[in-house]
C-alpha cells in the first residue's frame, strides 16, 4: 500500500513536468492547469518528501526528477535580472482590468495620480465605464485615448499623456484589443497594446485565446509595451512564445514574477492566486520598477512597470 501510494502521489507530477517540458501544449483542461505550475513545483517537493520518508527510492527519483526538471522554469521568476544598456527617456505604464466596468473610478483615478503612468491601458472597458472614469477627470491627468468601449468583457482602451495615434484593433471572439502609436517627446515612438485574449475557461476556448495571444504583434523591429490581462501566465506556450520574440516581462525582470495579479482577495473566486496580468516590454528597453497593486471592484489586480527607452 505505501508504495502504490508513493506512485499516485509522484505520477501526476511526473506527467505535469513531461508535459510542461515538452514544448507540445494540450487542450482544455491542461490550458487553465499549467498556470499552476508554481505550485505543482511545491507539490512535487511534498512527494519526493513522501516517497524518501517512506523509503520507496524509485518513486522518489521519479519526483526528484519532476522537481528537478521544473524548479529552473520558476525559480528564475523569483530573481531579479540585469538589464539592457537603455539610456532614453522613461516610460510608466499602468494595466487595470476593470471586471465589465464595475472597478471604482474614483480609485483608479487615485493609482493613476499616484502613481502618475505615461500609459494607462484598460480592458473589460464597457460605455458606462468609460464615460464615468471621464467623469472622474482621467482626461485632465491622460488627455489621449484611443478608447473602444464594448458591452460585456470586451471592449479596451489606451490613455496616455502624450500624442496617441490609433492603431488597428485586434478583435477574435468578441474581445477586443486595443493598439495605438505614442509619440514620446523623446522622440521615441512606441506601440502600446491593450492586451485581453479570451479566457480558456471551458473546452472549446482555447482556438479563440491561443489566437488572440498569437495575433499580437513580435517583438523585434519598431518598440512596443503589451500590457493588461494575458490570460496566460509564463508556462503557457503561446506567451513563451511571444517573449521569445523579443519581450521581457516586466515582473520576471524584477524578480516578482511569481507575485499573483488575479483573483485579487474579496472578489469572490476561491481558486488559488496566478500572474496572467503582465507588462511585456521590448527586450530592448531596461525596467527600473514593477507593481501589483489593489483596485475595489474588480477581480484582477493592476500592474504597472517603470520602464526606460533605448
Amino acid at each position: 500500500m505505501r508504495t502504490w501510494m508513493c506512485w499516485i502521489v509522484v505520477v501526476p507530477f511526473a506527467g505535469w513536468a513531461a508535459v510542461r517540458l515538452s514544448g507540445f501544449e494540450p487542450d482544455w483542461p491542461w490550458v487553465p492547469a499549467v498556470a499552476y505550475t508554481p505550485y505543482a513545483v511545491g507539490a512535487a517537493v511534498l512527494a519526493l518528501a513522501l516517497a524518501c520518508a517512506l523509503r520507496r527510492w524509485a518513486a522518489g527519483t521519479v519526483a526528484l526528477v519532476a522537481v528537478l526538471a521544473m524548479t529552473p522554469v520558476v525559480l528564475p521568476r523569483a530573481l531579479a535580472d540585469g538589464n539592457p544598456g537603455a539610456r532614453g527617456p522613461g516610460l510608466r505604464v499602468l494595466a487595470a482590468n476593470l471586471l465589465v466596468g464595475q472597478a471604482d473610478p474614483a480609485e483608479l483615478m487615485a493609482l493613476v495620480t499616484r502613481l502618475r503612468p505615461d500609459v494607462l491601458t484598460l480592458q473589460e472597458l464597457t460605455p458606462n465605464a468609460l464615460r464615468r472614469l471621464e467623469e472622474a477627470g482621467i482626461r485632465r491627468v491622460l488627455p489621449q485615448a484611443v478608447t473602444r468601449p464594448a458591452p460585456g468583457v470586451g471592449g479596451s482602451g489606451v490613455y496616455a499623456r502624450h500624442p496617441l495615434q490609433a492603431g488597428k484593433l485586434i478583435n477574435l471572439g468578441g474581445f477586443g484589443q486595443a493598439r495605438a502609436w505614442l509619440s514620446h517627446p523623446g522622440g521615441a515612438r512606441v506601440e502600446i497594446v491593450s492586451v485581453h485574449p479570451c479566457a480558456p475557461k471551458r473546452y472549446g476556448r482555447q482556438p479563440c485565446w491561443r489566437a488572440g495571444l498569437e495575433a499580437l504583434p513580435r517583438g523585434g523591429g519598431e518598440l512596443r509595451v503589451l500590457a493588461g490581462d494575458f490570460n496566460a501566465t509564463l508556462d503557457h506556450l503561446p506567451m513563451r512564445d511571444l517573449l521569445a520574440s523579443g519581450y521581457r516581462d516586466a515582473a520576471d525582470v524584477m524578480g516578482l514574477g511569481l507575485r499573483a495579479t488575479w483573483p485579487q482577495a474579496g472578489s469572490g473566486t476561491r481558486l488559488p492566486g496566478v500572474a496572467i496580468d503582465h507588462v511585456l516590454a521590448d527586450s530592448r528597453m531596461a525596467v527600473r520598477g514593477f507593481e501589483v497593486l489593489s483596485l475595489k471592484g474588480t477581480d484582477h489586480r493592476p500592474v504597472f512597470a517603470d520602464l526606460r527607452l533605448p
